[in-house]
């Protein structure tokens, strides 16, 4: 009897192994990878899909293909990835508003707790507070002031319902006393035209998209939404530091793929683009454009991503806040 269960117990160790191999030697599970995005082209989180695109496609020696779903605060993006190739094949660069902020102001048709899987932390970084230079306003102060005298005058442009430029908008709202007006864009790029075209007066932008505007005095900064100052804008405040301490309302992007994705291949996906994220010609790229990357285990990711949906369930509670 004894024996008997020894060959099971070796039977089955043999089994398990010779599986694990087998989805070892699957990887990457198909020679073309399709990368998510959930904004257009142009914007932050497409600038820093297609750098660690680049680098993953050498490193594990497949084609990556980064794919632009842009629509909805980047939650048509997300849908898709629920709906999609569960072998692996399909990673998403998520974002704080579908995966943290969304389920909160509207019906979603996935869940993102239960429908989509950690990976990775991608990059975490504050977005700018810039207006057209068409305003006439010069500083944080000044935006304010006009903003309190002119309820409803004001509007902020962002990447749509839910989104970090979003959220940012309505927490300097409600932190200030103000009543600026929202205006969803399908992303980054957009937005910004439209910002260049004097249509909007703001916007809670990320520094690669209009860090080449502000240089040419097309853009005024105004301040920042995370805790520390910008490295490459050291004169501009934060908006914490301009009178409203514990102001912070950053932006990130993660990696995600479909919950029926294999847990060894979700591993592996971490394993890497935690590699990518660490290479120092990555690294020097991502912060070129204003992109902090942070990789990490898919344990914290899980982790930051519960704190951070608490956060802001709270604040869309308390102030109400809607998609329209």
């Amino acid at each position: 009897m004894f024996k008997r269960q020894l060959l099971c117990t070796a039977v089955a160790l043999a089994a398990t192994t010779w599986a694990m191999g087998a989805i070892a030697q699957e990887f990457p599970p198909k020679k073309s990878i399709t990368m998510v995005v959930g904004f257009a082209a142009g914007g932050a989180a497409d600038t820093g899909a297609r750098i660690i695109a680049k680098k993953l496609g050498e490193n594990i020696g497949a084609t990556v293909v980064v794919d632009n779903r842009a629509g909805a605060g980047g939650n048509i993006a997300h849908q898709f990835t629920v709906q999609g190739p569960t072998d692996g094949s399909l990673i998403l660069l998520g974002s704080v508003g579908p995966l943290t902020i969304a389920q909160h102001m509207m019906k979603l048709p996935y869940d993102p707790v239960k429908d989509l899987s950690p990976i990775t932390m991608g990059v975490n970084f504050p977005n700018v507070l810039v207006v057209g230079a068409h305003t006439g306003i010069k500083t944080f102060a000044e935006f304010v002031a006009y903003a309190k005298k002119n309820p409803g005058k004001l509007d902020f442009a962002s990447t749509g319902p839910g989104s970090a430029s979003h959220l940012a908008g309505e927490l300097l709202n409600d932190m200030a006393k103000i009543d600026t007006v929202h205006v969803p864009y399908k992303g980054g790029a957009p937005a910004l035209q439209d910002l260049l075209g004097g249509r909007v007066a703001s916007y809670y932008s990320t520094l690669s998209t209009s860090l080449p505007h502000i240089e040419s005095g097309k853009l005024i900064p105004l301040a920042s939404t995370g805790q520390q100052r910008l490295s490459a804008l050291p004169k501009i405040p934060t908006i914490a530091e301009s009178g409203y301490p514990g102001f912070s309302a950053t932006n990130w992007y993660a990696f995600v793929a479909s919950s029926k994705v294999p847990k060894p291949i979700l591993d592996r996906w971490n394993t890497e683009l935690v590699k990518v994220l660490k290479s120092p010609d990555v690294v020097e790229a991502l912060n070129s454009h204003g992109l902090t990357p942070q990789p990490g285990t898919r344990e914290e990711l899980a982790q930051y991503m519960t704190s951070e949906r608490a956060t802001w369930g709270r604040i869309i509670r308390e102030r109400k806040i809607t998609t329209d």
